[in-house]
């Protein structure tokens, strides 16, 4: 096993990520800090090959954060198509408010900022922060921790926040281009340093002290997944996928499209209220009609801090 240098990694992970930098729609044009932060939103939970198949149709229908502020809850639900876990639909158009009531429809460049926007955590913040802006940050999610762990410790990432993972990552972390580093390391950790690691076909392998120690074998971290068949999170998926296609609905009416028991699809009706998801309408459920007209509390403007969100600064095609 080579010693660990920094700055071969990063070489060695660059080559790696090179000719697969562009197999996704958010990563194909110049950087539009609006799209980055819907992607981000997007994939947290759901595997990007699903997003991909999500992501154009929805920044054609929403292409800036003024589109999406002015549009009504219902018309960004049925937007979201199947990608499911609906309150990101939801916390993404409430931050698009934010966006253009509080930040003249730009989307900030400060972390701290960012973490204050509905639906954004420690981690897509860092990300949008890096990819958007070259912030020097390190987006740690499940992957980039397990790759780091690996590589740099030599063991499998403990359950919860261990500092000296986010020391090591912020070793390798490529200054001169984070962005591109986070995303890469989050393919890498999502394609091939996976629970059960393809370590042949690995650009850290000569370096990785997981496998230098003969521990690459299958991740004791790794969870069984829920299933998903009959989950609530398949109901309350059904019940908006119905409810896209028609006005109004019914208890019954839901049940019949969904196949679903009547008990089941009020449990799930009366979470989706909560959520903000659905609204009651006497003995009918719909999705939020509702428009509203958010205005700036400042003139939008460029600055060191913001980039414009207009659709036209995005490339087409």
């Amino acid at each position: 096993m080579t010693a660990l240098e920094p700055s071969r990694l990063r070489l060695a992970l660059r080559a790696w990520y090179r000719p697969r930098r562009d197999r996704y729609p958010w990563r194909r044009d110049a950087v539009d800090p609006y799209a980055v932060l819907v992607s981000e939103v997007m994939l947290q939970q759901t595997q990007a090959a699903r997003v991909a198949s999500a992501f154009d149709g929805f920044l054609y229908r929403f292409p800036d954060a003024s589109s999406l502020a002015a549009a009504s809850r219902g018309e960004v639900l049925r937007e979201w198509a199947d990608l499911g876990y609906h309150r990101r639909a939801v916390a993404l158009h409430e931050a698009a408010r934010i966006i253009v009531r509080t930040h003249g429809g730009t989307v900030p460049r400060d972390p701290a900022a960012l973490r204050r926007l509905p639906g954004v955590g420690p981690y897509t913040a860092s990300a949008v922060a890096a990819i958007a802006f070259g912030r020097p940050l390190v987006a740690m999610d499940v992957n980039v921790r397990r790759v780091t762990s690996r590589v740099v410790l030599g063991d499998e990432p403990e359950d919860g926040h261990d500092p000296q993972i986010g020391a090591a990552a912020r070793l390798l972390l490529d200054r001169r281009d984070p962005g591109a580093w986070n995303q890469a390391m989050m393919d890498l950790g999502r394609e091939v340093c996976r629970p059960t690691p393809r370590c042949e076909v690995c650009p850290f392998r000569r370096w990785c002290r997981y496998r230098g120690a003969g521990r690459n074998r299958r991740s004791t971290a790794a969870q069984k997944q829920q299933p998903f068949e009959g989950s609530n999170r398949q109901v309350r998926g059904r019940i908006v996928a119905a409810l896209r296609e028609r006005p109004s609905a019914g208890l019954s009416g839901l049940a019949a499209a969904t196949g679903f028991a009547v008990g089941r699809i009020e449990s799930a009706v009366d979470g989706l209220i909560r959520d903000g998801i659905v609204e009651r309408r006497g003995r009918s459920f719909r999705l939020p009609a509702e428009r509203s007209v958010v205005r700036s509390e400042r003139e939008p403007e460029r600055s060191s801090d913001s980039i414009s969100l207009s659709a036209a600064t995005r490339p087409k095609g």
